[in-house]
């Protein structure tokens, strides 16, 4: 008979398997990641992860919509914090920093990622897609912010600055710093 698990201990359980799972992921990808090496790290049963998560891609809809959901917080709040165009600065910078540590996150077009895209549930699937809409909403619906161009050029720039995380290996100059540079240089040109 299967252990059963106080609900403290299901919470951390649940937390350690996510995190494993991010680690993983940026690591190895979706496809070289396990549920039997995940289980090994957190130290429970093949069986007891399906108590937790129904399958491995309902484990990775979570880790990826939960890394959205952190990095969305934690840029409002620099927004909420500074109410100009200098707090989109410091978002987008922050937002960089944590797609710096998470692959996983810009690497959608890859192969791997169609891997997972392909196994997801329907409600999986649309619930990565609610999760990037909110993300992009973030510069839209401040109403103390105002664009000098299109908004939807300016989401294109900002979107472009940011995936230019891809190209981080091949530029001749630390990308962290080209990045703040291109942010601080742009930002006047699509906020008043």
């Amino acid at each position: 008979m299967a252990r059963s698990f106080t609900e403290r201990e299901k919470q951390n359980i649940k937390k350690s398997l996510q995190e494993a799972c991010k680690q993983s992921w940026t690591r190895y990808g979706y496809k070289k990641t396990s549920v039997d090496d995940l289980c090994k790290q957190v130290g429970i049963s093949k069986g007891a992860f399906y108590l937790f998560f129904e399958s491995k891609e309902a484990l990775f809809c979570e880790v990826l919509c939960s890394v959205q959901a952190q990095i969305y917080n934690a840029a409002s709040k620099v927004m909420e914090k500074h109410k100009d165009k200098y707090g989109v600065a410091k978002a987008l910078k922050l937002i960089y920093r944590e797609y710096d540590k998470n692959n996983f996150l810009y690497h959608s077009d890859s192969a791997d990622f169609t891997i997972l895209r392909n196994k997801l549930s329907e409600e999986q699937a649309k619930r990565i897609e609610e999760s990037n809409y909110i993300s992009t909403q973030l510069f839209l619906n401040q109403p103390y912010l105002k664009f000098k161009v299109d908004a939807n050029l300016a989401l294109s720039v900002i979107y472009s600055l940011i995936i230019n995380i891809k190209n981080k290996d091949i530029l001749p100059y630390n990308h962290i710093e080209t990045f703040d540079f291109m942010v601080e240089h742009l930002i006047d040109s699509l906020y008043v």
